[in-house]
């Protein structure tokens, strides 16, 4: 079998490629290694990791971990040796005249256009831009080294698995662009990785790229919105659905790529949830202080949290405990709220074949894993039942001119004004392009007062109040939480990203997606199945994600972590796949 050299390469300084040999270093543990042994070893690997091939068998050095059989050592490019209790099992190129060797990474071809750029590490703990290259059409290269180079421990317990991260996280080596040319050209590359990333890193995963961002991230559609950059692609249904924003790169990364594991995202006012949605991957946003957002680019900090997106609730369930504090039982109580569904599914049960019954279906399993009955409520009621006396009659006149000043001020003070100054510095006084979104919040935030701005973050902090103290109260010594509100999160619906929208406006609005934002709480988005639909691209019926949010007292994010995890261990949910549809046929 033939080495592929336009996906597999030799990692090291200078590598001579024109003269490397593929081995594979396989480490023994048992005495007696045969062929059995081997074929064993073959399939195993085989089966796990794709990095390594038969192309390997070219060359083979085996380590006997019980035995010492040889002093041998090999020379990295650096200079440094590794022992023969050194050099992890797996692939690597080897050069017969130095004796160097050279981890092997594969390439693959960015194709949904998710990625600013891919990474690889240096010995100092920093990362640079990989600068292979394989082929495609305006498509980025990103490189995976092998997984068996990696092994859990109670240390490291993810090691192997393969990050991406979301462009507005600093990484110690890389520069930080947000999704703004003229940002990225600006600024040096960073000298310390934020701290949210740095803890995963710790845990042993392995950084592969830095996913791209709608600019700065404010929420930008596929046409129009996005100039300096081009959108990237939703692989679901006909692959011409839009991803939502701001963590779009992050969520269609995970939801195309076999070869990637997690990314980190974040959610201001909706941008790991969305991308979760249209996606069909599980998504969060946590708990407001949940994670440091030391080193991110800010929107504001009033409402700004770090997700992460997964395909397997188990795994998902692992790196967040990394993150976030962890609890021990599930809630004993599912609200239902009928003024967000619109609809009660016990007194109107849904017809068959359709999104509803989908919705039902999934509620009507989860009732029966956590042994509930759901409880039917109105939040709209409940806050007139239940506000305090002196506050607006509904949720909707309090909070749907919240959201933009708090988000336009904070982010034209702490980015915008900074950003501009630095840029007119060395630039003969001009300024820089901005994209029409995050150009108009910024202008939209510098023409507010303090008042202003500050009467929004009383409103918002009433309803935090009322939400944390009335609906999830955080006060159950067992599971943190009491109750588990759901809401449906996407439906299936078309949102062609082919299409020319209206120019960009300002967030107003409440609605079941700011419950979370104004209050505080953790909102985590579950993939539940599929709805059909007719693709004008395509022609042909083609599926889109269903989800389900849900929503938690604040601090209880680990609660629906767990919960998931042993939802997907009962078959209540399920992994999903890559690419068009959400589970393999």
């Amino acid at each position: 079998m033939a080495l592929n050299e336009s996906t597999t390469i030799a990692y090291g300084a200078d590598a001579p490629v024109n003269r490397l040999i593929p081995i594979s270093v396989m480490r023994i543990t048992d005495a007696i290694f045969n062929d059995t042994t081997f074929e064993m070893i073959v399939e195993d690997w085989t089966s796990r990791d794709d990095v390594w091939s038969e192309a390997f068998l070219t060359g083979q050095f085996s380590i006997w971990d019980l035995y010492t059989i040889s002093d041998t050592t090999f020379a990295t490019d650096d200079g440094d040796t590794y022992g023969n209790n050194m050099l992890p099992s797996g692939p690597y190129f080897l050069d017969p005249l130095s004796g160097n060797i050279f981890q092997a990474y594969r390439l693959y071809e960015d194709e949904y256009q998710a990625f600013v750029y891919g990474t690889v590490p240096s010995d100092d703990g920093s990362y640079e831009i990989l600068s292979a290259k394989i082929h495609g059409a305006a498509t980025e290269t990103i490189g995976v080294p092998s997984r068996l180079y990696f092994t859990p421990t109670v240390k490291k317990p993810l090691a192997g698995l393969r990050l991406a991260v979301k462009d507005i996280y600093d990484v110690k080596g890389l520069r930080t662009g947000c999704g703004s040319r003229a940002y990225w050209s600006l600024y040096p590359p960073k000298e310390r990785t934020a701290p949210a990333v740095q803890r995963l890193l710790d845990a042993g995963l392995v950084l592969v790229g830095k996913a791209k961002t709608s600019q700065f991230a404010n929420r930008e559609v596929a046409t129009g919105d996005w100039v300096d950059y081009h959108a990237p692609y939703n692989p679901r249904g006909d692959g011409y659905q839009d991803g939502s924003s701001s963590s779009t790169g992050s969520g269609a990364a995970v939801a195309a790529y076999p070869w990637l594991d997690f990314a980190i995202g974040s959610d201001t006012g909706g941008s790991m949830r969305g991308p979760a949605g249209v996606d069909g991957v599980f998504g969060n946003r946590p708990s407001l202080g949940a994670v440091s957002l030391d080193g991110v680019v800010p929107v504001s900090p009033e409402f700004d949290t770090a997700g992460i997106f997964a395909r397997d609730a188990k795994l998902w369930s692992a790196v967040g405990r990394w993150w976030y504090q962890d609890l021990v039982s599930f809630p004993t109580k599912l609200l239902f709220p009928v003024d967000v569904w619109e609809t009660s599914y016990i007194e109107n049960p849904p017809v068959k074949n359709t999104t509803a019954e989908t919705f039902n279906s999934f509620i009507q399993k989860l009732e029966s894993f956590l042994n509930v009955e759901r409880t039917e409520m109105n939040l709209t009621k409940l806050w007139s039942e239940t506000k305090p006396a002196s506050a607006p009659a509904t949720l909707n006149d309090l909070l749907n001119g919240t959201y933009p000043p708090v988000i336009a001020r904070d982010q034209a003070t702490l980015l915008a004004e900074p950003f501009f100054a630095d840029y007119a510095a060395v630039n003969s006084g001009r300024k820089p392009f901005v994209d029409p979104t995050p150009l108009s919040r910024w202008e939209y935030g510098w023409s507010l007062s303090a008042d202003m701005h500050d009467e929004a973050i009383a409103n918002k902090t009433l309803f935090e109040d009322w939400f944390t103290g009335t609906v999830l109260p955080a006060d159950s010594p067992r599971s943190c939480s009491e109750s588990i509100m759901i809401y449906p999160q996407s439906s299936g619906e078309t949102v062609y990203r082919n299409q020319y929208l209206r120019p960009p406006v300002l967030p107003y609005g409440f609605s079941s997606g700011r419950i979370a934002v104004f209050a505080g709480v953790p909102d985590m988005v579950v993939p539940v199945g599929e709805a059909p639909y007719t693709s004008k691209i395509t022609g042909k019926t083609e599926y889109l994600p269903v989800t389900v949010s849900f929503v938690i007292a604040k601090g209880c994010d680990m609660v629906l972590f767990r919960l998931f995890a042993a939802m997907q261990e009962a078959g209540v949910i399920k992994a999903v796949s890559t690419g068009p549809r959400l589970y393999a046929e």
